[in-house]
């Protein structure tokens, strides 16, 4: 009887695991979580490092680069013709302010801050300046100013659209413009399209048709105003020149769409500094009008070209 207990002991010690093992083997497996976890996390923790660096250095690159400038480059072009025509592009954070004339519209704009010369702060950033459209009397189109409105705005009609931030678009009133939910500041329309779809529209080469001229001649100071692809706006004028011949220059220079401003050497007229809030050059040769006729005041509506 004892001989058979100590075989059944004997067979126990061999058959079971000493406590010290398994509790070794636990104490190994947890370690080995433990670190796989802390890996997890170290790992983790390195991948939001690492995005908090790249966010980091994004937004250092946008505060450390400069915005580009407000400016203005100028090119001259000949037609077949002949005719030499100015084309003034204005690129860069430019904000665009139409003005009142004293005469037209006068007061029919109403009380409008813009009025018939450029003083004080828009002085100092004032790029450009250059007329606007037609007489009031005229009927070319519509004319609102701040809001106000001095002749209805006509569908159909081809117009500059000044939004409340200074940014300016050509287009088609009604069809195009203004865009849905667009907040509209400011507008001045003049007959229709010039340039369309970058080509010169059918009705560009009738020259009677774009008005009234000086001893009705053809060939006359003519000015239009275009927009390109990147929706930078572009004024081209000459002192003797035909609608045909503006949209032409305007469409080779990268135009999409163009409409024609004002005629006639007493009222075309372009100036423009080298900075923002710098002396003025006339810009058209052969103008008549001098550099500073916009800041000692004018009797027709005019758009300013300011640095923001």
């Amino acid at each position: 009887m004892a001989g058979l207990l100590l075989a059944v002991l004997i067979a126990a010690g061999c058959t079971g695991r000493p406590a010290s093992t398994t509790a070794a083997s636990t104490t190994a497996a947890s370690t080995t979580a433990a670190s796989n976890t802390a890996a997890s996390a170290t790992a983790a923790t390195r991948t939001v490092s690492a995005k908090a660096v790249a966010t980091k250095a994004r937004v250092a690159r946008r505060k450390t680069t400069p915005a580009p400038p407000a400016r203005v480059t100028f090119s001259r072009v000949r037609a077949a013709d002949g005719s030499i025509i100015t084309i003034a592009t204005f690129t860069g954070p430019v904000q665009y302010v139409l003005h009142n004339g004293s005469e037209d519209p006068g007061a029919l704009a109403g009380p409008v801050k813009a009025g018939p010369k450029i003083t004080g702060s828009s002085r100092t950033r004032l790029l450009a300046a250059f007329n606007g459209g037609f007489k009031m009397a005229s009927l070319a189109g519509g004319y609102e100013q701040e809001g106000r409105i001095a002749r209805p705005l006509r569908t159909g009609l081809a117009s500059l659209v000044i939004d409340t931030s200074g940014k300016a678009r050509i287009g088609v009133w009604g069809s195009g413009v203004p865009a849905p939910g667009e907040r509209v500041y400011s507008v001045r329309q003049n007959l229709w399209l010039l340039l369309s779809g970058g080509q010169p529209t059918k009705e560009s080469v009738l020259w009677w048709r774009w008005g009234g001229t000086v001893g009705h001649a053809e060939y006359v100071a003519r000015s239009a105003l275009g927009e390109n692809r990147a929706g930078d706006i572009m004024y081209a004028a000459s002192m003797s020149t035909t609608p045909g011949d503006l949209a032409w220059a305007l469409a080779r220079a990268g135009a999409r769409v163009a409409m024609e401003f004002d005629i006639n050497p007493e009222w075309v007229q372009l100036d423009a500094a080298s900075r923002p809030g710098g002396p003025l050059r006339a810009e058209i040769p052969g103008q008549w009008r001098p550099a500073d006729q916009y800041l000692t005041g004018w009797t027709r509506d005019f758009i300013a070209v300011e640095a923001p």
